[in-house]
C-alpha cells in the first residue's frame, strides 16, 4: 500500500471479512445483532427482553413478583417495573397472594401466552435471528454448554 493510501472501507456490513474474524469476536456481534433484532421484533409488540424473560417464568403458573425478581436476576424494584409494564400491555394480572395479603401474585393472560408463543416461534424460525442456524436444538446446546463452562467455579 503506497503512502497515504487507506485500504478500502466496505459500504455495507455483508461485505466484511468475517472469516478472519476470531470467534469470540463473531459470538460478540452475532449477540448485538440479534439482540438488537430480536429487541425490536418484541418492541413492535409492546414487549421488553425483561418482560419476554417475565412471561416466560409466568408460563408454568401463576409466582409472586419477589419470586420473579429472583428468578430474572433483578432487583425488586426493577421487577416491580417490568410487571407494570407487562401489565398496561395485557401480558399479566397482579393479585393480593390469597396465603399472605403482603404478596403480589402475577399470573400471565392469554394474551401474554400469545405474546410469548410468537416471539419463541420468531427467535426459532426467523432468517434473521436464530432461524439462520442449521441446527438450533444443536446451537442451544452448544450455548448451554458455552456458558456452563465459562460460568462454572474452578478450583
Amino acid at each position: 500500500m503506497a503512502e497515504g493510501d487507506e485500504p478500502a472501507v466496505p459500504d455495507r456490513p455483508d461485505q466484511v471479512d468475517v472469516d478472519s474474524w476470531p470467534t469470540g469476536r463473531l459470538l460478540s456481534v452475532a449477540a448485538r445483532v440479534v439482540e438488537k433484532r430480536f429487541e425490536d421484533f418484541l418492541a413492535s409488540r409492546g414487549l421488553t427482553h425483561a418482560g419476554m424473560i417475565t412471561l416466560h417464568h409466568l408460563a408454568d403458573g401463576p409466582r409472586s413478583q419477589r419470586e420473579l425478581a429472583v428468578l430474572c436476576r433483578v432487583t425488586d424494584q426493577t421487577m416491580s417495573r417490568t410487571i407494570e409494564h407487562l401489565d398496561r400491555g395485557g401480558h399479566v394480572v397482579r393479585s393480593q397472594d390469597q396465603q399472605d395479603r403482603r404478596r403480589t401474585s402475577v399470573k400471565i393472560t392469554p394474551a401474554g401466552r400469545r405474546a410469548l408463543a410468537a416471539a419463541r416461534r420468531e427467535e426459532r424460525e426467523s432468517d434473521t435471528l436464530l432461524g439462520a442456524v442449521d441446527d438450533y436444538e444443536h446451537f442451544r446446546q452448544q450455548l448451554i454448554a458455552l456458558i456452563a463452562a465459562a460460568t462454572s467455579t474452578r478450583d
